[in-house]
Formats: structure tokens, sequence, C-alpha cells
């Protein structure tokens, strides 16, 4: 088993980027990536994004409306996945999933399943399956961007994006290559998941979104 020490992140050894700078640092990095796999870590179990209408619409208790407009968004993933491929480049993310998922958990699973279903590579993990390196606190939200540059993402309390801190180090990027490499072999496609296991939950109660 990979040694927690290999995945820790020193914050002193990293550079803050705030929102902007970061997805523009993020974008400049992952489009000049050739020939190699990113890879994405995400363990968080509650995210608010901002300017989504499919989000907004699970919010207000719209289900069917959030999963329509999901499936709207499979022409735009389509292209991305293309374009990766044509690159050399694919990005493969793991999503971790508390039992049992939440509103919220349930609607990102069917976006993430647009995704796969248009070419993009994504694996689910029970939370079980990463608990030995949580002894003093959750994993944090990871990308690591063709093997050179690792970010770990950083969100506000509610969830909300704040920016990234990055690092540098091919030894910090590697050892996070690897682990999330080795959850992804033996994760769950989340196309399979979401028939398997999301759909046996009902849907979310009118009105809101529920707790």
């Amino acid at each position: 088993m990979l040694d927690l020490d290999a995945l820790h992140l020193d914050p002193s050894r990293g550079v803050y980027l705030p929102l902007d700078l970061y997805n523009s640092d993020f974008a400049e990095r992952e489009s000049a990536t050739r020939d190699h796999v990113s890879w994405k870590f995400e363990r968080r179990q509650h995210f608010e994004e901002r300017n989504d209408p499919s989000r907004d619409a699970l919010g207000q208790g719209r289900w069917d409306e959030a999963l329509r407009l999901l499936d709207e968004e499979r022409g735009r993933w389509l292209a991305i996945a293309r374009e990766d491929e044509r690159r050399g480049a694919p990005f493969r993310r793991v999503r971790v999933v508390e039992a049992p998922p939440t509103p919220y958990m349930r609607w990102e699973l069917h976006a993430l399943s647009v995704q796969a279903k248009a070419g993009m590579g994504i694996r689910v993990v029970d939370a079980e399956r990463v608990r030995p390196w949580e002894k003093a606190r959750l994993l944090p939200e990871v990308v690591v961007i063709g093997g050179r540059v690792l970010y770990e993402v950083v969100y506000t309390e509610a969830g909300v994006l704040e920016g990234g801190r990055r690092f540098t180090d091919a030894g910090l990027a590697e050892s996070w290559e690897r682990f999330i490499a080795c959850l992804y072999e033996n994760g769950e496609d989340v196309v399979s998941c979401v028939d398997r296991y999301v759909s046996q939950f009902p849907r979310p109660g009118l009105g809101r979104e529920e707790d």
C-alpha cells in the first residue's frame, strides 16, 4: 500500500492560485499536454456549482429537468473527449462515493455518466477503499496534469470552488498518479454504477434539494 506520507501535500511547497489564475493556468497546461494521461481524484461529497442550470434545477427539486439538461451536454463532452484523444492525452477521473449517496451525489453521478457515455474515462470507488489513507482527515481533491504538475483543488467550507494550489514536485505527482491509477483500475465504470446502484434510490423530493 502506498504510504500516506507519499501523498501528503505540504502547502509551503505549493503555490496558491486564486480562481481566475487557477483556471487559466490549468487550461494552459492541460491543453499543452501530449501523449500522457491526466488524472482527477474527487473525495468531497458535496459541491456548490455556480452558473449550472442543471444544478439549479436539482436545488429546486426539478429532477427530470436536471437530468434532461445534463443529457443536453453530451455533445460538448464528446468534443472534449475527441480532442483529448487527438492529443493522446485522455483525462481520467476517480469519484469516491459514500453510502448512501446524497441527492447531490446522485445528480453528480448522473452528470459523470453522461460524460462517460461521451468517451470520458470515469470510475467510482466506495469510500471504504480510501479509509486507510484517512486516519487524520479526508484526502484532498487532486488533479495531476500530464505527470508534471499537481493541483490541490481548493474549495470553501460550503463546497464552492475557490482556487488551487500548484505543486511541481515530480515525485509527488508520480505518487498521486500511481494512487489514482490503482483506484481507477479497480473501480467501477460510472455508467454501470448509476444503472446498478444509483437508480434504486427514489428521486429527490420536490421543492428543495434534500440533505
